[in-house]
């Protein structure tokens, strides 16, 4: 395992688990600090591309990890599954769908869209949002299409019906009544039974997982942004489950806390209306997690 912390936003480099394997030679630290503000939220095409440039090329020392910071990140995800020369399957742990229509489109809420546009994907299975990007697709879109065709396979943790008026058709996994989308929900689920739901929607021997820590409850990590309830047992269950049935390509990690300072006015809007206002109480949650997350990563993989 090649552990890569992409330091955009300062808030990993501080971290024991992160400091600790870096002085052990586990871990490298790559300064993008410079385009850090630039990529935030969302980003140009030439700052995105400016990112993609200066990822490290894989290398063939094993599954690739990265850490990426702020949640504000997560469309970095698409650069990085850019570099991927094998069919995989995206399993994607998040609060939220990611699968709005932005402009522009590098954005954190659409960077799914990107994936599902990438040949070498084959597949994207969206696992424990409970946002109100599920029941608001007034708000943040909703992508019906790649849902029907099951390109892209959503397992909410828990979320009421969604309203789809006239677009209302059958989505599978999912029941339709009513003009409305009614989800098949996880909450409750043990991993197991979560596992059993997960695994037929996997057909690739290679999976790449992509974890925002947003999908945790506030008790297990401090965010960015509004929080979900899957627990981190569950989590770490699945994630188990699946390298012991799967070839795990690679992982992205995101969810981390740090103090956006936008010049741009734009993105002070979006952050001033979408994100929660009050900071997290403390970071130290984000410590133990992360530590959480490597270890169990640094024994499966």
């Amino acid at each position: 395992m090649r552990l890569s912390v992409l330091d955009l936003d300062g808030s990993l480099t501080w971290q024991a688990p992160v400091r600790r394997r870096v002085a052990e030679g586990r871990a490298e630290i790559l300064d993008f600090r410079d385009l850090g503000r630039a990529l935030r939220l969302w980003a140009w095409e030439r700052d995105f591309d400016r990112f993609a440039r200066r990822l490290p090329a894989a290398s063939g020392e094993g599954p690739r990890v990265f850490m990426v910071g702020s949640g504000d990140y997560h469309h970095l995800t698409a650069a990085i599954l850019e570099t991927v020369r094998v069919p995989v399957t995206v399993v994607h742990f998040d609060n939220h769908p990611d699968w709005a229509w932005t402009f522009p489109r590098r954005h954190c809420g659409s960077w799914v869209n990107e994936a599902l546009g990438m040949p070498r994907v084959a597949r994207v299975v969206t696992l424990g949002c409970c946002s109100e990007d599920l029941t608001r697709p007034d708000r943040a879109g909703i992508n019906l299409l790649a849902l029907r065709t099951k390109r892209l396979v959503m397992l909410p943790w828990q979320t009421p019906p969604t309203p789809l008026g006239k677009r209302a058709g059958p989505v599978p996994g999912h029941a339709v009544a009513d003009d409305r989308l009614h989800w098949t929900t996880l909450a409750g689920a043990t991993a197991p039974e979560i596992m059993a739901r997960l695994a037929p929607e996997i057909e690739t021997d290679a999976v790449w997982i992509t974890l925002d820590k947003d999908v945790l409850g506030q008790g297990e990590a401090a965010t960015n942004w509004d929080q979900g309830g899957m627990p981190l047992d569950t989590v770490e269950a699945v994630i188990g489950d699946l390298a012991s049935r799967h070839r795990i390509h690679g992982v992205d990690i995101c969810g981390d806390f740090s103090a956006a300072r936008h010049r741009n006015p734009m993105k002070w809007t979006e952050a001033l209306l979408d994100q929660p206002r009050q900071p997290p109480a403390s970071l130290a949650v984000n410590e133990s997690t992360n530590e959480r997350l490597l270890s169990l990563l640094e024994r499966v993989l």
